[in-house]
């Protein structure tokens, strides 16, 4: 990595024959990020970051960001993975195969030993492949599998969707989470409708600027529990179905 992060927990690559996840290097990654998400701003359509101007205003987030910015490198809460499809040919990026999106491990408490998997970002040619999958599967195996194992040995993962997105929802429940409740009214998309967010598609509130939106979330989870008593073997089954 160009700079360490300053991540609750020791972290490390994962993988397997068809994918792997390394840790997301601004240097060796943001350009070619950019270069294949940039005619896609569809990809933010349910998160609350806005798509970036440039490959520096890419490599600001990890840099420059405050403290509590999701892929802050001095944010203890998140860590970002780079995707990398190991079906495709050597590139520039990696010489295992092709950049395929990213992953991040976000909202982490060392306290409570949990992490919720978010800003997944799966480049547009690489959608409706393998690679969702077994990107989740892996982030889920580095989290959950015990330290004998290679995992961190949490107790919990989290998974927080807009309730509109049922790919997202659909996959979550698909690699063994389970649905635990809703937030409503959860993430306000301050002029969303101008930048193609997504909202709950209800009355704005009282005194709500016309042009934003509102993101209902739908919360799901995985615990070590349940990781044990089957969810793993779940996973692994969905990763090579």
């Amino acid at each position: 990595m160009a700079v360490s992060s300053d991540f609750h927990f020791p972290i490390h690559g994962v993988s397997n024959d068809r994918l792997k996840l390394v840790p997301f290097d601004p240097e060796q990654h943001c350009e070619a990020f950019f270069r294949l998400s940039s005619n896609h701003p569809e990809i933010y359509a349910h998160m609350p970051m806005l798509p970036p101007k440039s490959t520096a205003e890419l490599k600001d987030r990890f840099y420059g960001n405050p403290p509590g910015g999701i892929l802050s490198f001095s944010n203890p809460e998140s860590f970002a993975f780079a995707i990398i499809d190991r079906t495709r040919p050597a590139s520039p990026e990696d010489l295992d195969g092709e950049l395929a999106g990213t992953i991040s491990f976000i909202r982490a408490s060392a306290t409570h030993l949990c992490v919720e998997i978010g800003f997944i970002v799966i480049l547009p040619q690489y959608q409706r492949t393998h690679v969702a999958t077994h990107a989740v599967g892996l982030a889920l195996q580095l989290a959950l599998d015990p330290p004998e194992l290679g995992g961190l040995g949490l107790c919990r993962v989290h998974w927080m969707a807009n309730s509109t997105n049922l790919a997202s929802v659909k996959l979550a429940e698909r690699m063994g989470f389970v649905q635990v409740g809703m937030i409503p009214w959860h993430i306000r998309f301050i002029k969303g409708k101008a930048h193609g967010k997504v909202g709950n598609g209800r009355e704005l509130p009282p005194g709500s600027d016309p042009e934003d939106l509102w993101r209902d979330s739908l919360n799901l989870s995985l615990g070590w529990d349940l990781w044990r008593d089957g969810a793993r073997e779940k996973v692994i089954k969905a990763m090579y179905r």
